[in-house]
């Protein structure tokens, strides 16, 4: 199948990807635009698999404050060099994690963060409400797995669904940068204040 330039821009204008990619994407997936999108997210998940034990020491601390100064976030996010800190498409990343942050209070950064006691805590939580609620017991663990997974997606900033488009999570948006950038990129500590509160 002939894929036609304007094809190729139209994919270019939605993921950022280069030319070559969006051509490629596009044969691989027959010409639809959706399949080529989901081909490229998910090469860009492949290529940050890839790129996981490279180091990243540059980047930038992004601040966003909101509500007429009543709630303010900060986040380092790291990538592996300064070019790339300096580039529009890692510097909307960055304000868009800190603007999360402010709106969405997560409490870390991913799963892998959550202390053993905490997860324990919180399923012993879960599998009481499932049979106070007079649950069989064959089911009680399914269920409070469920609830656990709801958890992470309140919690964790990696696993929240992102503010300006409910069809991504954190995760994904670092993924498509990525994918667009080609560096490996992380979020390596932030920190959310609100008016009055005690830390």
């Amino acid at each position: 199948m002939d894929i036609t330039s304007d094809q190729v821009k139209l994919l270019r204008d939605k993921t950022g990807a280069g030319m070559m990619d969006c051509k490629k994407a596009l044969a691989e997936s027959a010409g639809n635009i959706d399949k080529a999108i989901d081909y490229l997210r998910k090469k860009g998940a492949a290529t940050a698999e890839k790129r996981a034990d490279r180091t990243t020491n540059q980047g930038l601390v992004e601040a966003y404050i909101h509500a007429g100064g009543r709630i303010g976030a900060m986040v380092e996010v790291n990538c592996e060099t300064d070019f790339v800190a300096k580039t529009d498409d890692f510097k909307t990343l960055t304000r868009d994690i800190a603007m999360q942050i402010a709106a969405m209070n997560p409490l870390y950064i991913s799963k892998e963060d959550v202390s053993k006691e905490t997860l324990e805590h919180e399923l012993e939580i879960y599998r009481t409400q499932a049979r106070n609620e007079k649950k069989p017991e064959n089911i009680v663990d399914r269920m409070a797995a469920g609830k656990l997974e709801k958890y992470f997606q309140e919690a964790c900033l990696l696993e929240q669904t992102f503010i300006k488009d409910s069809g991504k999570t954190i995760k994904d948006l670092i993924l498509d940068t990525t994918a667009k950038t080609g560096e490996k990129i992380t979020i390596r500590r932030f920190k959310r204040f609100h008016l009055g509160e005690s830390t």
